[in-house]
């Protein structure tokens, strides 16, 4: 066997035997709009594992926005932002995202991990000092690993760690750069946002946010996290796929930030932009966030309603987010149960390292604004069953 081949076959087979190996599973999602399910090959189940937090994703109003947008801007954009990619509904979109969130400018990317790619590699330099919390997503962790700056993770949602290495880099004469997420992906917790800007605010530090899953959900009109905490960060990353139910994300700054990454920011300069169709949906995604907040109103009803059905003692955590991760430890066991409740007709996926650290498999349960009460109740009941051993 080649040697190139033989290195394949041995890391698939090594991450077999450490039971980590991932598959895909095909499905389809229902079509009813009165729940949030999904079809494969083996039957229908509740859908738990989808980050639509707000149920926007099949949305009439939504769909039909971006079929509006189709008819009138095509189906793609054609070239990147700074040849000819860069239309009319590009422009109203960004406009929009920077009045609402209380930015000077926003700048569009196809995703959430090109984005922070983007504002890593563009912003940091030799010499400078990125400091990011430990649980930060992996497009964060790996650009500051693989920019030319200094990294250095501090203990998860630790503010004291974070002044300490601040405070030992305080005379370096370097930017420091301070990257958080709003809400963890994995453990559905809030970043003590209000006490890490005041840190970085004392150490003349750029702070970075990254609120994929905060933005939408949390806040006064769904503005997130930092809205939540009273602050702004220098720099604002909002995705699209989560509460926004399309693809796609935004760096929000000021005016000299982002046309510095206009200039600088590879992802930004070499990639395709987005179709205009999509940015046209957009803008309706955005007018549903603030109008819709029987949609967050839902998400706190029925996170209130799991709490109130599973058993005391299953390892839970009530986060304020609609992330509601049910620690288990072991992979094999959180596969375990997975199944189990898979047989019961729920769908809930089990996380497994790497993406969470060694010994804190889980199964990662989120709610959406599509879920009806009684799929809480059937949810917990399955939970309970499981647990039990019934």
């Amino acid at each position: 066997m080649h040697r190139f081949n033989q290195r394949i076959s041995n890391a698939l087979a090594e991450r077999d035997q450490q039971g980590l190996y991932r598959q895909r599973t095909c499905l389809e999602r229902q079509s009813d709009h009165e729940s949030e399910r999904v079809r494969s090959e083996d039957g229908a189940y509740l859908n738990f594992s989808s980050n639509d937090y707000l149920g926007l994703a099949q949305s009439p109003e939504l769909i039909q926005a971006w079929q509006e947008g189709l008819s009138l801007y095509g189906a793609g954009s054609g070239a990147s932002p700074l040849v000819t990619g860069y239309h009319r509904p590009h422009a109203n979109v960004e406009a929009q995202l920077a009045e609402w969130l209380g930015f000077d400018r926003a700048l569009l990317f196809s995703s959430g991990f090109s984005a922070n790619q983007a504002v890593l590699f563009a912003l940091l330099q030799c010499g400078d000092s990125l400091f990011q919390d430990k649980l930060n997503h992996a497009s964060l962790i790996e650009a500051g690993m693989l920019s030319e700056a200094n990294m250095r993770r501090f203990a998860h949602n630790d503010v004291s760690s974070l002044s300490r290495l601040l405070n030992k880099n305080s005379d370096s004469g370097s930017v420091n750069f301070v990257a958080t997420e709003g809400v963890f992906s994995m453990d559905g917790d809030l970043s003590p946002l209000a006490e890490i800007s005041a840190a970085c605010h004392q150490a003349e530090s750029v702070l970075l946010v990254d609120d994929a899953h905060g933005c939408g959900v949390l806040g006064h009109d769904g503005k997130g996290s930092c809205e939540l905490a009273g602050v702004q960060p220098d720099i604002l990353v909002v995705t699209f796929g989560k509460a926004f139910g399309l693809q796609g994300a935004a760096v929000l700054c000021s005016q000299d930030t982002a046309e510095y990454l206009v200039q600088f920011a590879r992802h930004y300069v070499y990639s395709t932009a987005m179709p205009p169709a999509q940015a046209h949906a957009l803008s309706t995604a955005c007018r549903m966030i603030q109008s819709d907040g029987w949609r967050r109103e839902r998400l706190g009803e029925l996170s209130q309603t799991l709490v109130e059905g599973l058993d005391y003692g299953i390892g839970f955590d009530d986060t304020p987010s609609p992330i509601k991760p049910l620690m288990v430890g072991k992979s094999d066991e959180a596969l375990r149960i997975s199944h189990a409740l898979r047989q019961r007709g729920i769908w809930v996926s089990a996380i497994r390292p790497p993406t969470v650290p060694v010994n804190s498999a889980r199964l990662r349960i989120t709610l959406t604004a599509a879920h009806q009460p009684d799929d809480i109740k059937q949810l917990s009941m399955a939970i309970n069953e499981v647990f039990h051993g019934e």
